[in-house]
């Protein structure tokens, strides 16, 4: 079976699979078409909960919004209300993250406050305490897939780029950990421009392919501890398109501008995803560090159209403004965000002239998924 009949029979599956487990959940998806044709947002919430984690990787994105603090953050009724908003905003998937998930003390408060029968729960972690004890609880009190990370089939390079030793014999663990739990699973990795090319990350593809494990791709960004990083990003017109022209179409390999739901949407900040950080903030994605508002002092809705009426998420945009449009990251993000306190106001970063002018809802582009 090719690589793209087996997608979809698969996609198919988890459809069906959602109907019969999670069928408000499932209701929800059903309406994504007509409500990105309306323009409006169908987005993850990528909800960086807490920034406690047990690593202290190379590339790690929210090393500056680590530390101390003594902003207002995130409680339990906290999260039932953001969640309860979501819902009712028609938005269906979510991602617990951080720093380390599993490190949460109440990881199953926390789940239960999102509400498993309202939202599709996917969970980041690093592997460290991903036994099969583990998973089989994180299963039963309501999370619906894994999102492992792991960056080389090279122990000792995994384990250097994450400054844990013994962490890639214990993620390659959690994979079998999961699988045994009968929890979904998939693999995140970062590339850079290097890796992308190299034997490594092909057999990388192959080894969690062979074991029915889809891998998805974070292209390298220049921010957090990856500030400056320009070396190692990606081109738009040459190594993302060699990504989608070439590995995606021999291998179970996706990206974020991987189309999905039959939508080729592009840059999916805000319309397909936004990150809450620990202190309320809503970022357009989890590596553009601006505030678009925050959800402890106004509604979730007017966060998310204010992000949409700025231009650069509000309309269609081929390609990832953080990962490899230089000119977006020198003016905004250098220029505007680099060396200030996290997150920087969105009044601060954008003007006027960056507000939209083409609702995305209006760009037949989104709708073509060939």
């Amino acid at each position: 079976m090719g690589v793209e009949k087996l997608k979809a029979e698969e996609e198919s599956n988890r459809r069906n699979k959602l109907k019969d487990e999670k069928p408000h959940v499932y209701e929800k998806v059903l309406r994504f078409d007509e409500k990105f044709r309306r323009g409006e947002s169908i987005a993850i919430i990528q909800f960086q909960y807490n920034y406690t984690c047990n690593f202290k990787c190379e590339h790690c994105s929210i090393k500056r919004f680590q530390g101390k603090s003594d902003k207002r953050s995130f409680t339990i009724p906290d999260v039932k209300e953001l969640y309860r908003q979501a819902d009712e905003l028609g938005l269906a998937r979510t991602t617990i993250t951080g720093g380390e998930p599993l490190v949460f003390k109440d990881f199953d408060d926390l789940v239960a406050a999102i509400d498993p029968q309202k939202f599709y729960i996917n969970c980041d972690t690093n592997g460290w305490l991903l036994d099969e004890k583990r998973a089989k609880h994180m299963k039963s009190v309501g999370v619906d897939r894994i999102q492992l990370s792991i960056d080389s089939l090279d122990p000792d390079e995994h384990d250097t780029f994450r400054r844990a030793r013994g962490s890639h014999a214990k993620a390659i663990k959690a994979v079998d950990a999961a699988l045994n739990a009968g929890l979904a699973i998939f693999v995140q990795t970062v590339v850079t421009k290097q890796r992308l090319y190299s034997d490594e990350f092909v057999e990388f593809l192959e080894y969690f392919n062979k074991k029915g494990i889809g891998v998805f791709v974070t292209y390298a960004k220049p921010v957090g501890a990856w500030e400056g990083n320009f070396d190692s990003l990606c081109n738009r017109n040459v190594d993302m398109k060699y990504m989608e022209e070439i590995l995606e179409k021999r291998h179970k390999v996706f990206t974020h501008l991987t189309p999905a739901y039959g939508l080729n949407m592009g840059c999916i900040s805000v319309k397909g995803m936004f990150s809450v950080t620990q202190y309320g903030d809503v970022l357009p994605c989890p590596y553009i560090h601006t505030s678009i508002g925050n959800v402890f002092y106004e509604p979730l809705k007017d966060i998310i159209q204010r992000g949409l009426g700025i231009k650069h998420f509000g309309e269609y945009y081929d390609g990832c403004w953080i990962a490899e449009n230089r000119e977006f990251i020198d003016k905004y993000v250098v220029k505007k965000i680099y060396g200030r306190p996290l997150p920087v106001p969105c009044a601060e970063v954008f003007t006027d002239e960056d507000r939209t002018q083409q609702p995305f809802s209006k760009d037949e582009r989104l709708f073509q998924t060939t």
